[in-house]
């Protein structure tokens, strides 16, 4: 009889994110600026049978943990993930993402006038949460509201 379990192997030491929302796996990669070309093994699931979510994504990548920064930026497009930090093939910290209060220089600005869009200004963009549920950011510049979903 045929297994019905996905099997995907251990890592020895870096970050397995879980309870990724199902097809956003490649947009935490994006987030995290991971291209493939850097020599790092990553594992890729997506849409696998999750109990919490109905359908889910994983993303394994060995030899790299994450930075605290990193993990909250996560959460602008996976807010249901979770951060598992392994070392020796055992998890030695477990994070739920939350939302950052500021961040800066991930994401651009949907205003078309505003200061960070223009291309004779150097600004580097920067957002701060204003409310939790749903997240919901400020343009430090323009003051133009965005939910994560729009940042993304």
């Amino acid at each position: 009889m045929p297994s019905t379990e996905l099997i995907v192997s251990k890592i020895e030491n870096g970050t397995v994110i879980d309870h990724i929302p199902a097809g956003r796996a490649l947009a935490v990669l994006r987030i995290l600026g991971i291209t493939g070309r850097e020599g790092v093994r990553v594992a890729l699931v997506m849409n696998v049978e999750s109990k919490k979510l109905g359908r889910k994504d994983i993303v394994k990548i060995e030899g790299r943990e994450l930075t605290p920064d990193e993990v909250d930026v996560i959460s602008a497009v996976a807010p249901t993930a979770t951060i598992n930090i392994i070392k020796n093939y055992e998890v030695v910290k477990k994070y739920k993402v939350r939302p950052p209060h500021v961040i800066r220089g991930k994401f651009k600005c949907r205003n078309p006038n505003c200061i960070t869009n223009q291309h004779r200004e150097h600004v580097v963009t920067s957002f701060v949460l204003v409310k939790e549920e749903p997240p919901t950011f400020a343009c430090e510049y323009c003051g133009r509201y965005h939910s994560l979903e729009e940042l993304v």
